[in-house]
């Protein structure tokens, strides 16, 4: 089956249709993923040096920006590579470990998103014993098992790839590699890669996203159940950034979706802005998001930046 793949490589698309105008993408993708290292960066950083942000919520938060820091990093060479220098050409198993990493740190954000929702509850429910529940050590167990989900989950992609003969177009439809964006471009009955793709996404996607739906009637249950409006208010107010997260993610994620599904008749401009805004928009806003809704965060950043101390 070796034998028939005819190309070595895959040809990597920038804008569909325009190729002359690539280069106004450079200024705004150089400020995005400017903005995503400087923002996930920081956010480590303040986590890591201060004391009282060692705690499981925040633990988590840096799991977050770690994970939308390194899904970056795995989508920016083909990105900087198409959009700067025009060199559309991507090794076939480039492409492939390019692929393992943005499936996997897809998978693993919506984990993450998950365990953050799994800790808002706890602190909502049972607030008295959230230290003795969400230790340091179940803390990392947790983590831990978000990853090994995801990488279990993703690590057959690059060998049901690999199998598939290429003898037709070698053009994929985006900047960086996705197995279902490669697996069309086969020769061969593509049917174990989609099935298999559609089991990982239901195991890890959708059951996420239920997860997390049970998880936010539970947690609405908990705050209804505080007989303070002010306390109810406050409990509602530690979700806020949480949702905020949630949303970035699963919007441009079913947007995507449905593009892909129901729009073929539609611009391939949509289809590659979608992706591109899935792909590139929660790791940009996130760290914004958490910046300025925790005041924890917020304090260490303008007292790092500006000095002096912050006022309560």
């Amino acid at each position: 089956m070796n034998s028939n793949r005819i190309l070595t490589f895959f040809t990597l698309t920038g804008i569909p249709g325009m190729p002359e105008k690539d280069l106004w993408m450079a200024l705004p993708l150089c400020l995005l993923y400017s903005t995503t290292f400087l923002g996930n960066v920081t956010i480590l950083v303040v986590i890591k040096v201060e004391q009282s942000l060692h705690e499981p919520m925040y633990y988590f938060l840096a799991m977050l920006a770690a994970t939308d820091l390194s899904l970056s990093l795995s989508s920016m060479p083909t990105m900087v590579s198409v959009h700067w220098f025009s060199w559309r050409l991507v090794t076939f198993n480039a492409c492939i470990t390019q692929m393992f990493f943005i499936h996997t740190l897809g998978g693993v954000e919506s984990g993450v998103l998950v365990a953050m929702a799994f800790d808002r509850f706890v602190a909502i429910r049972f607030p008295l014993h959230y230290a003795a529940i969400l230790t340091h050590g179940v803390t990392g167990k947790i983590g831990a098992a978000v990853l090994l989900r995801s990488v279990g989950a993703v690590l057959p992609v690059p060998f049901l790839i690999k199998r598939l003969p290429f003898c037709h177009s070698n053009v994929l439809s985006h900047a960086y590699c996705l197995h279902q964006d490669a697996m069309r471009l086969a020769c061969a009955d593509t049917r174990v890669n989609s099935i298999y793709g559609l089991l990982a996404v239901i195991f890890i996607i959708v059951l996420d996203a239920l997860i997390l739906l049970v998880s936010y009637i539970l947690i609405l249950q908990a705050v209804l159940g505080i007989a303070s409006r002010e306390e109810r208010l406050k409990a509602i107010n530690t979700c806020l950034s949480h949702i905020c997260a949630v949303l970035l993610f699963y919007v441009p994620l079913i947007g995507m979706t449905l593009v892909h599904r129901y729009g073929k008749h539609l611009s391939p401009l949509i289809h590659t802005f979608m992706a591109n805004v899935y792909l590139l928009l929660p790791p940009v806003l996130n760290p914004i998001v958490y910046s300025v809704r925790t005041k924890q965060i917020w304090r260490r950043i303008v007292q790092v930046f500006c000095g002096g101390r912050v006022g309560p």
